[in-house]
């Protein structure tokens, strides 16, 4: 099974130009992917570079027919024409979507910095002994207050979902939306964090929970030990020049750990200022 996280930057490349259609070539021409968790993904801007306000979420659910599409946007709003502008995460899934939940993350008010709603989409997807789940994240950028803040929300989501395992809520006879929601201990979490490998906030993100499975274990150290982490950004000469670094990670709980057994970047795409991160899962 194999999954992948991209920040594709409105499916702008590296050359300015904008096309879905090469977002998904180059997905394509790196590996099969099941599931499919892209951030920064735009409908009806006309104003963010190189669009004209396209549904980005109806082009990525043609050009992947197979896959189930969940948009989860953070930035929501209404123009002065009567046209909707989104700006979010989408996630695409081969495997049937038992569930899915769309969380607005925190966003306390910070006037020093310039800043948008934040997202987190969560899939519970079968096919996985036992289920598992998918969150498709994307912190805030510019402001460090909203970044810790998203990252205890995030902790704090999976201590949710991990008390939900042990002692799922109880079934109502009449189902409807009463009806039992499978939401496994096994999940992974990735996106754009927006932080680097030892800042602060990394480290925070990772640090031990409530019990061990509701720790977010980092996939990258998981898989690679102690070698650092591959580049996401600044690759290409797009958007930071001189200055590789990464942040954008895959990281899961301890039920899911043994399935995990590959995590790679791919740095030779130049479609987006990011770089994709794969994640192999045993089946």
């Amino acid at each position: 099974m194999k999954l992948v996280s991209w920040n594709i930057q409105w499916a702008r490349g590296c050359d300015g130009h904008v096309s879905a259609g090469r977002i998904a070539r180059a997905l394509n021409d790196f590996g099969d992917a099941d599931v499919i968790c892209l951030q920064e993904v735009a409908r009806g801007y006309d104003d963010l570079p190189g669009l004209q306000g396209e549904d980005q979420v109806a082009q990525f659910a043609t050009l992947f027919p197979d896959h189930a599409p969940i948009f989860a946007p953070g930035a929501d709003s209404l123009r002065r024409d009567g046209t909707r502008r989104q700006f979010g995460n989408l996630t695409l899934s081969r495997l049937p979507v038992l569930a899915a939940w769309r969380h607005l993350l925190p966003w306390p008010a910070d006037s020093t910095a310039p800043s948008m709603q934040r997202a987190c989409v969560e899939v519970v997807l079968d096919g996985l002994a036992g289920g598992l789940r998918v969150l498709n994240t994307h912190l805030e950028y510019y402001s460090r207050v909203q970044r810790m803040a998203q990252i205890e929300a995030l902790r704090a989501l999976n201590a949710e979902a991990q008390a939900h395992a042990v002692a799922p809520p109880a079934a109502k006879a009449s189902g409807g939306a009463f009806a039992a929601v499978l939401r496994p201990a096994a999940a992974l979490l990735c996106g754009d964090f927006n932080c680097e490998p030892g800042s602060e906030e990394f480290v925070r993100l990772v640090a031990p929970g409530a019990s061990l499975q509701a720790r977010w274990h980092d996939l990258w150290a998981h898989c690679h030990g102690a070698v650092a982490h591959a580049d996401t950004v600044g690759l290409h000469g797009c958007d930071w020049p001189g200055r590789r670094f990464c942040c954008d990670f895959a990281l899961a709980t301890a039920p899911l750990l043994s399935r995990v057994q590959a995590v790679e970047v791919d740095q030779s795409t130049a479609a987006s200022d990011h770089q994709p991160v794969w994640i192999t899962l045993a089946d």
